[in-house]
């Protein structure tokens, strides 16, 4: 997957020290929790249909998530990375329909705060309100479209 040297550049001023690393397999994750960045690639457009019915272009997306529950960020990244599942949340019609998938993991850290980190950083563009972030009232969306 080739990403952007702003958004390389972003990840590079995210001031968490707890920073655990880029996995692109399972067993590369951390079994701690902690907060995330999943990177899908997209070659077509793609309907949406939940929350609400949308069409994401073509492109890279971000999707900023936490991991907190049991497993941390082994199990949730294990989850979105794998091929095929259950459709359960929002992010699983996106990430079942990347071509690419990569993940970057903190084990400490709040997902807005690593969302705004990346929106103060790198030129995003929010596809879709709310998106990944409905029990949230301050990010737009916890859905970013990466821009070049």
């Amino acid at each position: 997957m080739r990403l952007p040297d702003s958004f390389k550049k972003a990840l590079r001023k995210q001031k968490n020290p707890a920073f655990s690393g880029a996995f692109d397999t399972i067993e590369s994750c951390p079994t701690e929790g902690g907060i995330y960045i999943l990177l899908l690639q997209l070659d077509a457009p793609m309907p949406i249909t939940r929350p609400r019915t949308a069409m994401l272009e073509p492109g890279l997306y971000a999707y900023i998530g936490s991991a907190y529950g049991p497993g941390g960020l082994r199990a949730r990244l294990g989850r979105h990375l794998r091929p095929e599942k259950k459709l359960r949340w929002h992010i699983d019609q996106v990430s079942t329909n990347a071509r690419d998938k990569f993940a970057y993991g903190w084990t400490d850290g709040k997902e807005c705060d690593l969302r705004a980190s990346l929106d103060a950083n790198c030129p995003v563009t929010y596809p879709l309100a709310g998106f990944g972030s409905s029990d949230c009232r301050i990010c737009p969306s916890h859905l970013l479209q990466i821009l070049a």
